[in-house]
């Protein structure tokens, strides 16, 4: 018998499309830093934003406390239009409207880090090293960035994790040890650290003991993150729109430890072993590095905050063409059709014949 409550509700990535409920005003614009090569498209944009568009643009404070922009004579003209804030200081909730990224997947994953709860829609333009992240071309800026502001884009809804560190309280302190909480895009890495010796580290799903990872360590991803360090580490690669959370061993001692997906909504806790020899360590994202002892907890879930990634295509197209031209997935010579390989092989049977005639004397 039929029971609609049993019926699965599966969304079509291709349904998530950038909405505009007022028109945008505010634009906070993220550049790589120390880069040279950046600075003249970051002053392009600013210009293009604040006199063309009329936009309140907001950029951190230390982008305006660069060398390099300060002696480019052009910036001056548009820097006091500009707002700045300073990034763990001021909040930039509801301040923003969207954000633009110059520079490398780096600048997306800082863009993630500066808003712990909602993201504003983020674009971002390929300046940078390996541009997984970053779609958009800059060469015609203001045609993309119009498109965007008239709500021509899709996007795709990068799932971010919830990190919540646990320390041991003792007996004796005054005040318990308040948890510290962290949203990731990519991935939190537990690892051995400088110790020599192996990891012992339990993994719990839901409360239930799952396995002990004896090896380097342990991987937790996003499927964004899936192929960044996951994928080195020799896990499989999830399209960002598939509600899920990667968990990836590093150099395990054992034969039978493969990458696993589990759903977007269990929680992982992840502790030493009681006999583990020495700590472990963990990184959020490839920064906030510290140390966790015995009776130390990390717990980590799916977020409610995702990151709205603005699409230069769509969801499908955008994420195969980076498979393809960053990790050159299933790039290879085409194989030879039937006819082109006849047509080789009866020129060089042509050419033996014609080699063997008797010359003329």
């Amino acid at each position: 018998m039929k029971n609609s409550a049993m019926v699965m509700q599966i969304q079509d990535p291709a349904s998530q499309r950038l909405t505009w409920y007022k028109p945008p005003l505010t634009v906070l614009v993220i550049k790589k830093i120390h880069d040279a090569t950046i600075i003249m498209p970051f002053v392009q944009l600013v210009h293009w934003l604040v006199h063309e568009k009329s936009m309140v643009v907001f950029v951190e404070a230390s982008v305006l406390e660069d060398r390099l922009l300060q002696e480019y004579g052009n910036f001056n003209l548009v820097k006091e239009r500009l707002m700045t804030f300073r990034a763990g200081t001021d909040d930039l909730t509801d301040k923003i409207d969207f954000i633009i990224c110059l520079g490398g997947d780096g600048t997306l994953l800082h863009a993630s880090s500066l808003f712990q709860q909602s993201v504003p829609p983020v674009m971002a333009f390929h300046l940078g090293s390996l541009g997984f992240l970053t779609p958009f071309e800059f060469n015609n800026f203001q045609d993309q960035v119009m498109n965007v502001l008239e709500g021509h884009a899709a996007l795709t809804l990068r799932s971010r994790l919830q990190c919540v560190v646990l320390r041991k309280s003792n007996d004796d302190d005054a005040h318990k040890k308040k948890p510290t909480t962290i949203l990731v895009l990519n991935e939190v890495v537990v690892d051995r650290g400088p110790s020599p010796y192996i990891s012992n580290i339990d993994l719990f799903l839901d409360g239930k003991h799952i396995t002990s990872v004896q090896g380097d360590g342990l991987i937790v991803s996003t499927p964004t993150g899936s192929t960044a360090y996951a994928v080195a580490a020799g896990a499989s690669m999830i399209h960002p729109s598939v509600p899920a959370i990667m968990v990836t061993p590093i150099c395990p001692h054992s034969l039978s430890f493969r990458p696993i997906v589990v759903p977007a909504g269990v929680e992982l806790k992840i502790s030493l072993s009681p006999d583990a020899r020495n700590a472990m360590w963990v990184s959020f994202d490839g920064r906030n590095r510290q140390a966790l002892q015995h009776g130390d907890s990390l717990y980590v879930t799916t977020s409610v905050y995702p990151v709205p990634s603005i699409c230069a295509l769509d969801q499908i197209s955008d994420w195969f063409d980076s498979l393809a031209e960053c990790l050159h997935w299933n790039v290879r010579k085409k194989q030879k059709q039937m006819d082109e390989l006849s047509d080789v092989t009866h020129s060089s049977v042509d050419d033996d014949h014609h080699d063997e005639r008797p010359h003329d004397t």
